[in-house]
């Protein structure tokens, strides 16, 4: 529903103040140098100084709710660092049921459900089609009729992302791109955002047989996105391969890689898996909850 109609209801004077904080984040997060801005960023969260890490994260709590409780350390020589942090042993806890993927990530459930062919929607009224996106249209048959989940990382959150079972990463496709936010604000505007921004798109092929992709998507601020399995580091000028052919084994909730910033991953399967019952648009999700549902057996 646009907003315009979900806000009909409201007073002018609210209607019109809120629709006027949308225009403003928007005009402050996309139009800008959004390229040059990340690379200062990335720059700027290297800096080795625990004074001004310090200091910058207090800066950042005033516009977040970062919550460092979870953190294995507590203390950071950079704010690259912070962003990168890993948990205290015991913060996450796996889901015991085999016949449920998990969520590869904390995140905030966006668009979610049945694909139609190979097109998705990254808000309503804004679709996209998978070979889009993957860059590849033979890559996006395995998917088509399949089920996907949009995974939003705000800047205040774990930003690692884990194996949802147990799998073989059989290829990563790097694609450059812009740095567009992908907050809730841009997606109604901008649209094939996804398709747009810089993006890796890791596919594998799970034990039980089934492929399963997932598709991290960089964003302003996010100066890069970092892959264990992978020996080059891929970023907004990153000159090639495209492609890179991998045979890793990685195992249920293992740490793949992370975002250095919020950012958002992208879950992809095909058809005969299914959304986990009561999982909905908005609610925020931990690395190692159900996400999806496993065909069932015949």
């Amino acid at each position: 529903m646009p907003l315009g109609n979900r806000l009909q209801g409201l007073p002018k004077r609210i209607r019109d103040r809120l629709l006027l904080q949308e225009d403003l984040n928007f005009l402050l997060t996309n139009r800008v140098p959004r390229a040059f801005l990340t690379r200062a960023m990335g720059r700027f969260s290297r800096i080795r100084n625990p004074v001004l890490t310090r200091w910058s994260i207090g800066f950042w709590r005033l516009f977040s709710d970062l919550d460092l409780s979870e953190a294995r350390e507590q203390e950071f020589a950079s704010l690259q660092e912070c962003f990168t942090r890993a948990l205290r042993p015991g913060a996450r806890s796996l889901d015991p049921d085999r016949s449920v993927l998990l969520s590869p990530c904390d995140g905030i459930v966006g668009a979610c459900g049945p694909m139609e062919g190979t097109r998705v929607f990254q808000a309503k009224g804004y679709p996209y089609t998978v070979s889009e996106l993957f860059g590849d249209a033979t890559a996006a048959e395995p998917y088509r009729n399949g089920v996907f989940v949009t995974l939003r990382l705000t800047s205040a959150m774990y930003h690692r992302f884990h194996a949802p079972d147990d799998a073989t990463v059989t290829r990563v496709n790097y694609l450059s791109g812009d740095t567009w936010n992908v907050n809730p604000i841009a997606l109604k505007r901008v649209e094939r955002l996804f398709c747009r921004n810089e993006r890796a798109v890791v596919h594998l092929r799970l034990d039980s047989g089934p492929s399963l992709a997932l598709v991290a998507v960089a964003a302003i601020l996010v100066a890069g996105i970092r892959l264990h399995f992978l020996d080059v580091r891929p970023h907004l000028r990153f000159p090639g391969p495209r492609e890179f052919p991998c045979a890793t084994k990685v195992l249920r909730g293992q740490e793949m890689g992370w975002f250095e910033h919020g950012s958002t991953i992208l879950v992809f399967a095909p058809e005969g898996f299914r959304m986990c019952a009561g999982l909905r648009t908005g609610d925020r999700v931990r690395m190692g909850q159900r996400l999806l549902a496993l065909p069932e057996a015949d």
